[in-house]
């Protein structure tokens, strides 16, 4: 099995879960969790761990709020976290997030805290330790220059990367050329390129269109639609799996683990792909990031009840 890596952020969550989102000025109670346990980052390493890979995590926490728990968190979860560096004074990222009762949904806001010391003068350090690696997950809550800068040497290596614009912003060709799969929820594919995502559809032709801005393979991952691969100019749908969600936090950092985690076995692409569909399915079912991610165990029972199979 090839082995896995994840450059990027780690937070603690503040989630409180409502009846429905707020217009603007107005109040309502809710129920208030913290969860030693976030960042798109941490959660895709936790996704893995869970999953049995033994993954790499690298990336940067404060010592102050939580953060060395966070530390032995991961560890449990099978995170091998020596590549993270313990900043003191600081605090961890902070990640304040709001819940739907009514369908799992959520509104996020994110401090950078400790995030923001992944500079890149800490990658050069880390890079002879990242040579190891054969697929490395990535995100956009740590600086962008850092990530290229990674991404670069390892491109350059041979190594299997993989993009989650989040939070997305406009990139470059040779930004979104660098990495071997690109995997937008909806709205990051609308702000990516633009183009509506409303509709199947439109997802695949913004699926497509990010094709012909520099990026190699997206799957675009839609949530209750399922996923979308595009690639080579062809669009192939991979159906969702039912389940009734009670938190979606985390669930595209799941689809994303179980992406990795199926290619390092082997996998060809569009079965990786259904079972990152059932991992990230998995993770909507209860609530919290890190809390909600599936085991291997959780994942094969889940594929056996289902027949191995999307519906």
């Amino acid at each position: 099995m090839k082995r896995t890596g994840v450059i990027g952020s780690l937070n603690i969550d503040v989630v409180s879960k409502v009846e429905r989102f707020l217009k603007p000025g107005e109040t309502a109670s809710g129920t208030f969790d913290i969860f030693v346990g976030g960042g798109k980052g941490a959660n895709q390493a936790c996704a893995l761990g869970r999953l049995g890979a033994k993954p790499f995590m690298a990336g940067c926490i404060g010592d102050t709020f939580y953060g060395p728990e966070y530390l032995r968190h991961l560890a449990d979860d099978g995170v091998d976290t020596s590549g993270v560096r313990m900043i003191h004074g600081l605090k961890p990222g902070v990640a304040v997030i709001t819940v739907s009762a009514q369908d799992g949904q959520n509104h996020i806001i994110v401090a950078p805290g400790a995030n923001a010391a992944c500079t890149p003068d800490w990658a050069r350090q880390l890079l002879p330790e990242l040579m190891e690696l054969d697929i490395v997950l990535f995100q956009l809550e740590t600086p962008l220059e850092t990530t290229l800068l990674i991404a670069r040497a390892l491109r350059e290596a041979g190594k299997t990367l993989i993009l989650d614009p989040a939070p997305a912003v406009p990139l470059e060709q040779d930004t979104l050329a660098l990495f071997d799969y690109v995997t937008p929820n909806e709205t990051e594919l609308n702000i990516l390129t633009g183009l509506p995502t409303d509709t199947e559809a439109e997802i695949q032709a913004a699926a497509r269109a990010l094709l012909g801005q520099g990026a190699r393979c997206v799957i675009a991952k839609a949530g209750g639609r399922g996923a979308f691969i595009a690639a080579a100019g062809e669009t192939v749908k991979i159906p969702p799996y039912r389940v009734t969600p009670v938190d979606t936090t985390a669930a595209g950092d799941a689809f994303n683990a179980g992406l990795a985690d199926a290619l390092a076995r082997g996998e060809e692409l569009e079965k990786a792909v259904r079972f990152a569909n059932a991992v990230g399915a998995l993770a909507t079912t209860a609530m919290g990031a890190q809390s909600a991610l599936p085991t291997r165990n959780q994942v094969n029972l889940f594929l056996e009840t289902n027949g191995g199979m999307a519906q």
